[in-house]
């Protein structure tokens, strides 16, 4: 692949996903097993007031990490198309995904405004941003 300097936030948008993408699976993988409670930061806090006894809390973590997983293998998708992005249909599952994303972000801010969301919001405005100036001289349709 010939990156020029012009091509450097994309991929960096790219690597980004990529990361997500590790953690993610990681995260996913971890909740699903059992060994790790739900993250507080990543839900509203009406939601979490929901799940009052230790087993649904479980049973719900669980859920959130296939989720999560397969939340991941979307980001390496993304990043897959990032990267490669010759084509007009990894130029939309790109653009596709984040906007999905900023959608989720905003859902779990609802309720609560923590850094962590606010820093993945921000992230994602920007990456969102990145592709809508680096193709406004090509059409995608």
């Amino acid at each position: 692949m010939n990156i020029g300097i012009r091509s450097i936030p994309l991929v960096l948008c790219g690597l980004f996903y990529a990361l997500l993408c590790v953690f993610s699976i990681v995260t996913g993988v971890i909740y699903m097993k059992g060994k790790r409670e739900l993250n507080p930061l990543e839900l509203p806090d009406s939601f979490i007031e929901r799940l009052e006894d230790t087993d649904t809390k479980k049973q719900f973590a669980v859920k959130m990490g296939i989720v999560t997983f397969f939340v991941g293998i979307v980001q390496g998708i993304t990043s897959f198309a990032i990267l490669r992005g010759t084509t007009p249909l990894f130029y939309w599952i790109a653009v596709g995904f984040t906007v999905f994303s900023i959608c989720s972000v905003l859902f779990k801010l609802k309720g609560k405004i923590s850094s962590f969301p606010l820093m993945k919001l921000v992230c994602y405005t920007l990456i969102l941003i990145v592709f809508l100036l680096k193709t406004t001289r090509v059409v995608y349709f």
